[in-house]
């Protein structure tokens, strides 16, 4: 490891706290920054987001009671809509800005907030995002009680987190003003979720995950507005005209105005007899060349590849994918969007709220779990459901989940919490769907427990001798 060519490698030896610490604020800046101004990393923030949440992580209690599961899925889904502090969308759309912000800063942080019995909510607590700027990186001291603050998170002496040091305001809104008050407010830990993924062992604040893609991102950027102005330029000199005699008037030139400046111009048709002397050369600007394209994909197979995301995804192109290809990227992706809804956003967001919720809505008498206080873990039991996967080709995919679940190597269960709902939800609904029918005389071609699809009855032909012809189409069988 120390021969000549790895002589001028000299990495320093830091922790990963020390460099975020040290280059946080600034990274952040970047990171925002270009996800406003950059097209490729605003569409990449979009994907990671849309496929990291989609429509929600939905949870489906484990409630053995039928009737208190049901009873504890309508409130949860009551109180969706009344759990963002600022009003602004719901709890599915705040998991959403989560992960937006996870892509952007690397991090988010969530306040957990009680609110009074006038304020008129179902269930008296609601959900404030913060962003990774109002938790200083600089704030690095020893508190008041000798508890060790490093980069704004308060830790105990056995290093667990007790608090969070928040600025008041966000540094960089110039609109929000008031009066002098302390720059910091200290949160205990137990209000406040802090979501990020942790890279290395030891890590106590997130790196954002556009961090590894940000240099090429911003390069290419610089090169294409540079290229577009390059042939914007070129595009403006129609032609040159050289003459012996500077004095003397160009083609068709008009007379000078105020300033001295004098324009030249040809009408359509025109024939001119050129002066002795006068030479026309009409400009032929150099174009970019045939390895622009191959550039530009190099350079962008690059970026989707420190991002972490299909390339189709972050440049919407898909002129050289095909169905093998684009499922094999689909596959690898899935995985680590998978690894991240399970370990970070299931477990650090959804399952603490879950049990903030669930003991408020007790204490405030909405929800009537008796044997709660004794036992809660046995309420708060609790499956997380990401949302499904739209594949290339659908039907290939529930054939093979159709299989499957025949052969016996998968449950129904499974099956339909792949899809991204509560198999519970889906039976209550067919049980209903079927009885309207029944009621209404409605009859279809196929049922819910029916077999359909690849896998019903097959079509057989009438014999010739009946009367139909061999060519007649297939009639299906009753």
């Amino acid at each position: 490891m120390a021969r000549r060519r790895l002589r001028g490698w000299n990495p320093p030896l830091e922790n990963i706290n020390a460099l975020v610490a040290s280059g946080g604020p600034r990274l952040l800046a970047r990171a925002r920054e270009l996800v406003v101004t950059n097209g490729y990393a605003a569409n990449a923030c979009e994907a990671f987001a849309s496929n990291m949440v989609g429509d929600g992580i939905k949870p489906s209690s484990l409630i053995e009671d039928a009737a208190v599961r049901d009873r504890v899925q309508r409130r949860w889904l009551a109180w969706t809509d009344e759990a963002d502090a600022d009003g602004l969308t719901d709890f599915y759309g705040l998991q959403a800005m989560v992960a937006r912000e996870m892509f952007v800063a690397g991090e988010c942080f969530v306040r957990m907030r009680l609110r009074r019995s006038e304020d008129g909510l179902l269930v008296p607590l609601q959900l404030q995002l913060l962003q990774s700027e109002m938790l200083p990186f600089e704030k690095t001291e020893t508190a008041a009680n000798a508890n060790r603050i490093r980069c704004g998170i308060e830790f105990d002496a056995i290093g667990r987190r007790v608090a969070y040091h928040f600025r008041r305001r966000h540094p960089g809104d110039s609109t929000d003003r008031g009066d002098v008050i302390p720059e910091t407010v200290r949160v205990p830990a137990g209000d406040v979720l802090h979501i990020y993924r942790p890279i290395d062992a030891g890590q106590i604040r997130g790196l954002p995950h556009v961090a590894p893609a940000m240099v090429r991102l911003f390069l290419l950027d610089q090169y294409d507005d540079a290229e577009l102005d390059r042939k914007k330029t070129a595009a403006m000199f129609a032609g040159f005209i050289t003459k012996t005699a500077p004095e003397e008037a160009l083609i068709g030139e008009a007379e000078a105005d105020l300033d001295g400046a004098a324009l030249a111009s040809l009408e359509p048709g025109t024939m001119q007899v050129l002066l002795p002397g006068e030479d026309v050369k009409f400009s032929s600007p150099a174009d970019v060349g045939g390895g622009y394209e191959a550039f530009q994909y190099r350079t962008l197979l690059a970026v989707s590849a420190s991002l972490g995301l299909p390339y189709h995804l972050v440049t919407g192109d898909v002129r050289q994918a095909n169905y093998s290809s684009l499922r094999a990227e689909l596959v690898e992706f899935r995985r680590r969007v998978q690894q991240l809804q399970h370990g970070v956003l299931a477990h650090q967001l959804c399952r603490p709220i879950w049990a903030r919720w669930m003991e408020t809505a007790v204490l405030a008498g909405v929800l009537d779990l008796p044997g709660y206080p004794a036992a809660p873990g046995r309420f708060r039991a609790v499956q997380w459901i990401p949302p499904r996967w739209d594949w290339v080709d659908p039907l290939k995919d529930i054939q093979a989940q159709v299989l499957a679940m025949e052969a016996g190597i998968t449950s129904r269960r499974k099956v339909v919490e792949a899809t991204g709902y509560d198999v519970e939800e889906v039976d209550r609904e067919n049980v209903t769907d079927a009885r309207r029918a029944a009621d209404l005389g409605l009859s279809y071609r196929t049922g819910p427990g029916e077999t359909q699809g690849a896998r019903a009855t097959p079509a057989t032909r009438p014999e010739v001798g009946d009367g139909a012809s061999a060519t007649d189409p297939p009639t299906e069988q009753e």
